[in-house]
């Protein structure tokens, strides 16, 4: 049963967000091209603070993956080779975000 509606969930929001059935219905395709100064920082803010939750939400998401606490290895024991490998991470999935972002 929890299947059957996390598949009507995933079904829902992918007719949602197809952009060709909400061309047919606008007329005209989605576009998030700014029209106003104003727009443009609101949309730069928007895609700001949605990348920054992301990438730590997948670093937290790497975190839990591997062994030990790479947080406390980092701050406590003053680890370089474990911030390094951090940082590869946070910036592996910032390209990942940018790249999700720009289409």
């Amino acid at each position: 049963m929890k299947t059957q509606s996390s598949f009507g969930l995933l079904l829902l929001i992918l007719v949602a967000t197809t952009p060709s059935l909400l061309a047919a219905d606008a007329g005209t395709a989605p576009s998030w091209h700014a029209q106003s100064l104003a727009q443009a920082i609101g949309y730069m803010l928007l895609f700001a603070v949605i990348g920054i939750a992301t990438a730590i939400v997948g670093y937290k998401a790497f975190d839990k993956c591997t062994p030990g606490d790479l947080h406390k290895e980092i701050l406590e024991n003053k680890n370089v080779a474990a911030a390094i490998v951090a940082a590869a991470v946070i910036l592996g999935v910032c390209i990942i975000i940018a790249a999700a972002m720009l289409g």
